[in-house]
């Protein structure tokens, strides 16, 4: 499997012709497809990808991870692109996302979902657990017993005209079975890092899992790149990924900064930053 970072919040000099920002989207290769994982918050992704060699038109498919702007914002350049790929994503409500902080700050931090009636016949909702391909699969029962990230404290949705936390029933995560274990593809983990592993662990018991890669939402405030949860709350965080025995664990994008390098502190070189342009093999 190869995954390319098409687009993250953040660049480095080895790929500076690249434009990075605050969102994610990856393009995989595995099992004879190719997939985008989520469209980043513009259509920067694809720019990026055009630089990088790789033609977005032939991507066979795409996976919205949740349906937050900087995952989903690029749908409508991905549409305009790629004439022909479907995009897989959760069943929801039309609701009205909103990032809040500080008692008087908010924001829509949604995603055009008037996309799904203009372009209907592009996009598939799912409400359950799926197998999209041989191999890839799309699973949407993420709860577990580990707590969910507290960063998701600012993130609310109208219900009922009142606004609720909100509840994460637009979050699926994408599993790839290779020869040689799974890979887990997260984007923000809202439903908490450890829960989504455990969901992948839980759907194929006898499978290895031999990479993960993701956002933790470890990030409180966005604006101030504070840490969400107590120092102690992430190492133990690490510590249970680390129990997982999984080889790899990309991270990057809402993770943040702060809580990264925690992480790191606990996992050391089983935990790998990824950002704008960058590649692997797994």
């Amino acid at each position: 499997m190869k995954v390319s970072v098409l687009v993250e919040n953040s660049g480095s000099e080895e790929h500076k012709d690249l434009s990075p920002e605050f969102g994610l989207a990856l393009h995989i290769e595995s099992n004879g497809q190719t997939i985008l994982f989520d469209t980043g918050t513009s259509g920067v992704f694809a720019d990026n990808a055009e630089k990088m060699g790789i033609d977005i038109s032939t991507v066979d498919f795409a996976v919205l991870s949740h349906h937050h702007f900087d995952h989903g914002g690029g749908l409508e350049r991905f549409l305009e692109v790629n004439d022909h790929a479907k995009v897989y994503l959760r069943t929801c409500p039309d609701r009205d996302h909103t990032f809040r902080a500080f008692g008087f700050l908010k924001r829509f931090i949604g995603i055009d979902v008037d996309l799904f009636e203009r372009q209907a016949d592009r996009f598939v909702m799912i409400d359950a657990p799926m197998e999209i391909a041989p191999d890839i699969f799309l699973l949407t029962d993420l709860a577990g017993r580990h707590p969910r990230p507290k960063g998701n404290d600012h993130l609310w949705v109208k219900h009922d005209d009142r606004l609720i936390h909100d509840p994460f029933d637009h979050e699926l995560e994408m599993v790839i079975r290779e020869e040689d274990g799974l890979t887990v593809f997260t984007g923000c983990s809202h439903s908490g890092i450890l829960n989504m592993v455990d969901a992948a662990i839980a759907r194929f018991p006898e499978e290895p899992v031999k990479a993960v890669f993701g956002g933790f939402h470890l990030i409180g405030n966005p604006l101030l790149k504070s840490m969400a949860g107590t120092r102690s709350e992430v190492e133990a965080i690490g510590r249970e990924m680390l129990n997982r025995s999984i080889p790899t664990v990309f991270s990057g994008h809402c993770t943040g900064e702060k809580a990264f390098a925690v992480l790191k502190g606990v996992m050391g070189e089983t935990l790998q930053a990824f950002q704008t342009g960058w590649n692997v093999e797994v």
